[in-house]
């Protein structure tokens, strides 16, 4: 799917028990993510979360992220995406909330439900997602105020405080969040496998296999995905600057690997995603 694709509507709403999430990937839109029943540890950014019935995750969309789920589990979620610009449009003068407050946090934010606040929630999750595709006029209506209830009762739930605190569970997952945190800060350097396996103070052959068991990405899959979703961030923000300056400030020591990963987890070549980005949000 390429960029533009993706961005034939504001907002998407989906209810879905079935189709295998999507891989390891990133967008420009920002994301409500809540976990209705499965088996699921989500691995956002640098953290490893292991959900829970009723946990809601908030996202700005490009963190990358990826859900790994347990297949002899029902997994059962809903997903809104949509475009913060066109959102904030919604919810100009006199509206005062700022909904989008809780998307803009660097951590991606992820709450554990109380009873009362899934009984408010869900119905308007469902109402949203019964509403998304239909054409007509009042529908679609219906469908925008069925959002902003939506953004408005999230911005709600996200600004009270909570308790829970979701740490890695178990020895392995505690490691390989240590490995996620490192390459979080180092993914721009010249990494070897020897020198993660060296942080993290483990075998390195027991490392990579840790590693894919947990994550079900191979490690290098991950180092080279974070490499490409930064070139992504800066190919929207900062757009002036070349795809050699790009390439080398991600981690890449050769512009011809940097161009065949980029092309292989996008699908566009990096000089079309950086036009395409242009042209989509041509202020940013």
């Amino acid at each position: 799917m390429s960029l533009m694709e993706s961005f034939t509507k504001p907002i998407e709403a989906l209810f879905n028990t079935s189709r295998i999430p999507a891989g390891f990937h990133s967008h420009l839109y920002y994301e409500i993510y809540y976990f209705h029943s499965g088996q699921c540890s989500y691995l956002v950014g640098d953290r490893i979360y292991n959900l829970s019935p009723g946990d809601l995750l908030l996202m700005n969309g490009m963190t990358l992220h990826y859900p790994k789920i347990n297949p002899a589990y029902e997994y059962c979620r809903t997903i809104v995406h949509f475009d913060p610009a066109f959102a904030e449009g919604l919810f100009r003068a006199p509206l005062l909330t700022p909904v989008l407050n809780p998307f803009k946090k660097v951590d991606n934010r992820l709450i554990s439900l109380e009873s009362g606040e899934r009984e408010k929630l869900e119905p308007m999750l469902e109402q949203l997602c019964s509403l998304s595709g239909k054409n007509d006029i009042i529908s679609r209506d219906r469908f925008l105020v069925a959002f902003m209830q939506v953004l408005l009762q999230v911005y709600e739930i996200a600004d009270k405080p909570r308790n829970r605190n979701h740490e890695p569970g178990g020895p392995r997952q505690q490691h390989v969040q240590q490995l996620i945190s490192y390459v979080e800060t180092h993914y721009s350097e010249d990494l070897t496998l020897d020198d993660m396996a060296e942080a993290v103070h483990l075998n390195k052959h027991y490392l990579v296999k840790m590693f894919k068991e947990t994550t079900g990405i191979t490690l290098f899959h991950y180092l080279y995905r974070r490499r490409i979703n930064q070139a992504k961030v800066l190919f929207t923000l900062e757009p002036e600057k070349s795809i050699t300056e790009t390439a080398y400030e991600v981690g890449f020591k050769h512009l011809s690997h940097f161009s065949q990963t980029f092309k292989k987890f996008t699908g566009l070549t990096a000089d079309e995603y950086r036009k395409q980005v242009l042209y989509t949000y041509p202020k940013l």
